[in-house]
């Protein structure tokens, strides 16, 4: 009998097994924690002069991946505020799905807005500061809406598109009126820099939308156009932008390199911004002019030491700054 008894048992666990082998396993969720931090000494030449230690930035990251194509991001944004105070505040906080073998990522929440992400990845200086349109108030990084990522042909054409509040991440919700912005970049000749920054790239963008109750709707319009090379030695670019705040027009123009010596952890960078607040107001540009000398101590420490230089076009006294800058990230 148990003879029997043990045979029925091998049976049933011998037809078992296929079928327990074709079950697919749970994937378990992977959650990550990192962070940038921008730290810097700078010496400012103006009217007034200050020598002083900073942390400009810190960001706290917090990356979930699950089963299904789905991804999450929190980032805390940790900023100095007063002589001795930080503010922390939501810089991204968004859901993503990926469905599987599409080539469109769809975003909900705080996210990246369609341009400034990919700039900073092509110029990857942002521990010197932030790029012109962001500085200069046109764009800004991160905004809460509804957005579509997309990449085809190994990042020859890529993109994104989306429906935000329009006041940026710091500003509100706003009122009722909505932007739309819209980012495309072609690769039209490869180097050997195959990420979605890299080759030579013609990339255009457009936001429309209208200010909140304090601008009674009003106009909030930009349109730019850049041309970028990169590869893993050389970085080039140049974009114009123009701006449309109510009933003012301005403009912009930015052009930056970035040349790594070869076999060398040495870069030498350099960015100039011209910006025209009102182009029907004489006199009214002003000119950033930042060169410098970097050094990747490790592949999480990077050191900048840099000059920034801010002129007016009427007459107003320049401001000049000497940096010594390092990002670390962990």
């Amino acid at each position: 009998m148990h003879a029997r008894l043990l045979a029925v048992l091998s049976a049933l666990s011998i037809v078992a097994l296929p079928a327990a082998a074709q079950a697919p396993a749970a994937q378990a969720p992977q959650v990550t924690v990192g962070g940038v931090v921008y730290t810097q000494y700078q010496y400012t030449d103006a009217a007034v002069h200050t020598n002083t230690f900073d942390v400009t930035r810190a960001y706290v990251n917090v990356l979930g991946r699950f089963s299904g194509g789905i991804t999450t991001r929190v980032t805390a944004d940790i900023i100095p505020s007063g002589v001795t105070n930080q503010v922390v505040r939501l810089k991204y906080a968004f859901a993503a799905w990926t469905p599987s073998g599409s080539s469109l990522t769809y975003k909900l929440g705080m996210m990246q807005t369609p341009f400034v992400d990919f700039e900073e990845t092509l110029w990857d200086y942002r521990m010197q500061g932030t790029i012109a349109v962001d500085r200069n108030g046109a764009l800004t990084s991160s905004d809460i809406g509804f957005g579509v990522d997309g990449k085809w042909n190994n990042d020859q054409v890529n993109g994104q598109v989306a429906v935000v509040n329009g006041e940026g991440y710091s500003g509100g919700t706003g009122d009722f009126h909505k932007d739309l912005e819209a980012r495309v970049s072609v690769r039209v000749m490869t180097t050997n820099d195959a990420s979605r920054v890299g080759g030579l790239r013609l990339t255009g963008y457009a936001g429309v939308g209208k200010y909140g109750p304090a601008f009674a709707g009003n106009d909030r319009n930009r349109f730019l156009g850049q041309v970028s090379y990169r590869s893993q030695l050389l970085t080039l670019a140049g974009e114009y932008v123009s701006r449309k705040d109510s009933t003012q027009t301005g403009s912009i123009i930015s052009a930056f390199g970035v040349y790594h010596l070869t076999n060398s952890k040495i870069a030498v960078i350099g960015r100039v911004d011209i910006v025209d607040p009102n182009t029907s107001v004489a006199n009214n540009k002003n000119t950033r002019i930042i060169g410098g000398v970097s050094y990747q101590l490790s592949p999480n420490v990077r050191l900048l030491a840099d000059l920034d230089r801010q002129s007016f076009e009427s007459g107003a006294t320049a401001t000049n700054q000497a940096l010594f800058q390092a990002q670390f990230v962990f």
